[in-house]
């Protein structure tokens, strides 16, 4: 494990653009628009996301906000929300987690608000967050997992280039407490393209 104190002095930007989006780190007041976006697509986040199982209170989204400030702040996990440039509209998070900072390993996570479905939005996202943990971070792998029920997360993977390297049988509990496999997609460092 790395010092800590050298993971806390990482410089890197809080955010950055693709071409229809404004991709970046929470900020202190998204609870909110936060707290709207998952209202609107509780129903489709649900069955893949065991936070949304249900809608939080305003006050418990902007709480969540701030924590994801604090865990990027520290460097522990790298929640980015996605915001469309032109309209200024919050539309679904992405982000680094599961990071080992020795292997310069990170996870992709991904949704979009319901109404931004089927956009390309999550699609652009993921490439955006690709470039930027290989430029700015060093990433040696990333990675994507997901329920191998979860179809359209899976083309997101595909589409973003990422190769499916198996699957994990009854690898954990799914949200409605079946055993669930998992896909396990990667880009690793030198065969990104």
């Amino acid at each position: 494990m790395p010092d800590p104190t050298s993971v806390i002095l990482l410089d890197f930007p809080e955010a950055f653009e693709t071409e229809r989006l404004v991709v970046r780190a929470p900020r202190w007041g998204d609870g909110a628009a936060m707290h709207e976006a998952i209202a609107e697509s509780i129903d489709e986040l649900r069955p893949w996301m065991p936070w949304a199982q249900q809608v939080p209170t305003l006050e418990g989204s902007e709480a969540n906000c701030r924590h994801a400030r604090l865990r990027f702040l520290a460097r522990s996990d790298l929640r980015f929300h996605l915001v469309l440039a032109a309209t200024d509209e919050l539309i679904g998070s992405s982000g680094l987690h599961r990071i080992d900072w020795d292997v310069r390993r990170f996870e992709i996570g991904y949704w979009v608000r319901t109404g931004f479905g089927g956009r390309g939005y999550v699609t652009e996202a993921v490439n955006g967050l690709t470039r930027f943990a290989l430029e700015r971070l060093g990433a040696r792998r990333l990675e994507i997992r997901c329920d191998a029920r979860n179809l359209r997360s899976s083309r997101v993977a595909e589409r973003a280039g990422f190769t499916l390297e198996g699957v994990l049988r009854s690898e954990r509990l799914a949200v409605d407490g079946r055993p669930s496999d998992t896909m396990v997609y990667a880009k690793v460092r030198g065969q990104e393209l």
